[in-house]
């Protein structure tokens, strides 16, 4: 769990990532938060709590947070937010795809089944999640129905794979995250996921969701020119699509 500023939603978030009964261990990592975050997540029983001396963006915060699930021999790696946004329900059965062998990467759609708007999500950001989605699929050559979710679950073998070091420390990570498991060979497969905008979840403003749109569109086209042969980009170095393996039978 990336913390920033979570303490009157942690403990809830916390409480029913355990319920779903397959979870081992619960990392959290708190970017130098204003609040009570690491008073309460010191509080959870069994839970791993990191924290940075200084705030190092929501990329920065990933970056520590998939370095210490590693570290913590995770073979299977679930990002969720603390805020309470995405419901952890959801857990099992992205374990269990990711488990099965079929897939390396599992995202939690909003978009799918229709769930955005209905969940509180402001019209203009679900206009400029399809429109940059649009735009990912279009130069990514890929499918999706969002780039933008923040629940997502992972491989061992994927996250070794990928040079995360080199992505943005600010939320962009996500979005150069997913496009690196595109262009590295990796099959992204999707769940439908409901989602709650409340007075407490985390957002970002309009201002820094321009930025991070901007973001977007610049890694899609940073793919495709890599892809083209046009430049060398240390997103998105040749060799990392040698690293893709088929899924196991």
């Amino acid at each position: 769990m990336p913390a920033y500023n979570a303490e009157t939603t942690l403990r809830k978030t916390y409480e029913e990532v355990m319920a779903q009964g397959v979870v081992d261990r619960v990392i959290v990592v708190d970017d130098k938060s204003r609040d009570r975050t690491v008073e309460v997540a010191r509080s959870l029983p069994g839970v791993r709590v990191l924290q940075h001396e200084r705030n190092r963006g929501y990329g920065g915060n990933q970056k520590t947070c998939y370095r210490a699930a590693l570290d913590e021999g995770g073979d299977i790696v679930i990002m969720v937010h603390p805020d309470y946004q995405y419901t952890p329900k959801l857990i099992p059965a992205m374990v269990s795809l990711i488990g099965s062998g079929l897939y390396d990467c599992v995202i939690a759609s909003r978009i799918l089944g229709g769930y955005a708007l209905p969940g509180g999500m402001p019209l203009w950001r679900y206009v400029a999640n399809r429109a940059l989605t649009l735009w990912g699929n279009l130069f990514l050559r890929a499918k999706l129905s969002e780039y933008h979710t923040g629940y997502r679950a992972f491989s061992r073998r994927l996250l070794e794979a990928l040079p995360l070091e080199e992505n943005s420390d600010d939320f962009v990570f996500d979005n150069q995250m997913l496009a690196q498991t595109i262009w590295a060979g990796y099959t992204v497969a999707e769940v439908s996921c409901p989602t709650r905008y409340a007075a407490e979840a985390s957002s970002i403003n309009f201002a820094r969701s321009v930025r991070y749109g901007l973001g977007c569109v610049a890694t899609a086209l940073e793919f495709a020119a890599a892809r083209a042969g046009l430049l060398r980009s240390r997103h998105f170095p040749p060799g990392l699509r040698l690293r893709a393996r088929p899924p196991i039978d």
